[in-house]
């Protein structure tokens, strides 16, 4: 199925899309001077570490959270690659689509021979409604009956794409969340340089810090924007192709079948 569908595997763009966060960090790192108000924002990378930070480069909140965006986009891309194979059924005409055409009980085999192995229960969103929808008119002769199982059909399907989103939806949950708790170690380890017997405090050191703080916050909300964008495209898009699948199948396979008396 993987060569029919030409979907990439999961298991293997996961470590890719590792590998791609670490050379981004890796490029930035050399690209940024460090201490530079870029390499701050973006890195966390300081010239020298921060007073009681428990973060050493590039072991960095910022660095964590890109690594977790490029997770979340290699998702989106297999999201994206799976709706195309699902879009791209639509113009294998599987079904006859000229309208003079009506189908009977013995026009229905060969049709259901030529979408046999081009769904797995997950996906083929088309094939796989014709070949229920066959199976169900060849059992009870009855339109409504297929019209019946058509719709829930849809309905199942359409859950079912909306739970494969469940992991995306928790990177961009996790990836804010963790930018709010590095902003608040920040503020905590700003708030440790603040000597109450002192006389004067240092409060350019303490300024810094904070603005270290909610550094990650930034980074953090940016990318959980994109990634936010990202997943609805796709997700509309993948919901698109089982509405086009859904709709074909009405009118090339349902308004044609005829039980006869």
């Amino acid at each position: 199925m993987n060569a029919l569908w030409n979907r990439p595997k999961r298991l293997l763009v996961l470590p890719i899309a590792l590998a791609l966060g670490a050379l981004l960090v890796a490029v930035l790192t050399l690209w940024l001077e460090p201490g530079s108000a870029a390499a701050r924002v973006v890195l966390d990378y300081q010239s020298a570490p921060a007073p009681n930070s428990p973060f050493l480069y590039p072991f960095t909140v910022q660095n964590l959270m890109h690594l977790l965006l490029f997770v979340g986009l290699g998702e989106i891309y297999c999201r994206w690659r799976i709706s195309e194979a699902e879009r791209s059924l639509i113009g294998e005409h599987l079904l006859p689509e000229d309208y003079q055409v009506v189908l009977q009980s013995h026009d229905l085999p060969p049709i259901r021979a030529r979408v046999a192995g081009r769904h797995d229960g997950e996906h083929g969103f088309l094939p796989s409604l014709i070949d229920l929808c066959i199976l169900q008119f060849q059992a009870s002769r009855s339109v409504d009956q297929t019209v019946s199982v058509l719709n829930s059909s849809l309905e199942l399907i359409a859950h079912r794409v909306d739970l494969r989103y469940a992991m995306l939806r928790y990177i961009v949950w996790v990836i804010p969340t963790i930018g709010f708790i590095g902003t608040v170690i920040g503020i905590s380890l700003a708030m440790s340089l603040i000597d109450p017997g002192a006389a004067t405090q240092d409060l350019g050191e303490i300024a810094k810090s904070l603005g270290v703080a909610f550094y990650t916050t930034l980074v953090a909300l940016v990318e959980s924007a994109i990634l936010v964008l990202l997943l609805n495209l796709v997700q509309a898009r993948e919901e698109l192709a089982l509405n086009q699948a859904g709709h074909y199948t009405l009118t090339n396979l349902i308004n044609r079948l005829y039980a006869g008396t």
